[in-house]
């Protein structure tokens, strides 16, 4: 990955074919990430051209002490399709208007495993400790990034994700019995 950081420290210098081969090196993977998190093929297209015009705005932040290029990538790219799906969430009137329409909701048996399920699962996330049952929920619910987090906690970028890992490992165990 010693080529991405040297591409990046050309990208700072406004080196379009070093922007051009950092984009054949790297397109793929980001492409995925945006799609995977937006769903939709036009959308990660979209979402792809705009994460390289991030890139080549702000290759002057990126720090090789802080993880790799492809980390450093990885994160504008989730970061941004993140906040596409946060800017679709719809407006009052949308809401309003579609009140009206029939009710596409569970039936009863759905809603009874589901509350089921949403008591067992819960209980499992009150067999960790506060801060770590919160932290997943800000990560898997609410979507923050594990930086954000980090931040939040004021600790280690490695400290939030051993956290989260270690804590998805123990609510697995727990879902399991």
């Amino acid at each position: 990955m010693d080529e991405l950081a040297t591409l990046l420290g050309r990208v700072v210098l406004r080196d379009r074919s070093a922007f051009a081969r950092l984009y054949a090196l790297t397109s793929a993977k980001l492409f995925a990430i945006a799609f995977r998190i937006l769903r939709d093929k036009g959308d990660a297209e979209e979402a792809l051209q705009e994460i390289y015009i991030n890139v080549w705005r702000r290759a002057e932040r990126y720090q090789p002490e802080q993880g790799s290029p492809m980390t450093w990538l990885a994160a504008i790219a989730r970061n941004h399709a993140i906040d596409l799906i946060r800017a679709r969430k719809p407006e009052a009137s949308q809401i309003d208007e579609a009140f009206d329409l029939a009710s596409d909701s569970a039936g009863p048996e759905e809603n009874a495993i589901n509350t089921s399920e949403g008591q067992r699962i819960d209980r499992c996330m009150k067999t960790l400790e506060s801060d770590k049952a919160e932290a997943v929920r800000r990560a898997y619910v609410e979507g923050l990034s594990y930086q954000e987090l980090a931040d939040f906690y004021k600790v280690p970028l490695n400290t939030m994700r051993t956290w989260l890992r270690r804590s998805l490992m123990k609510l697995r165990e727990c879902l399991e019995q």
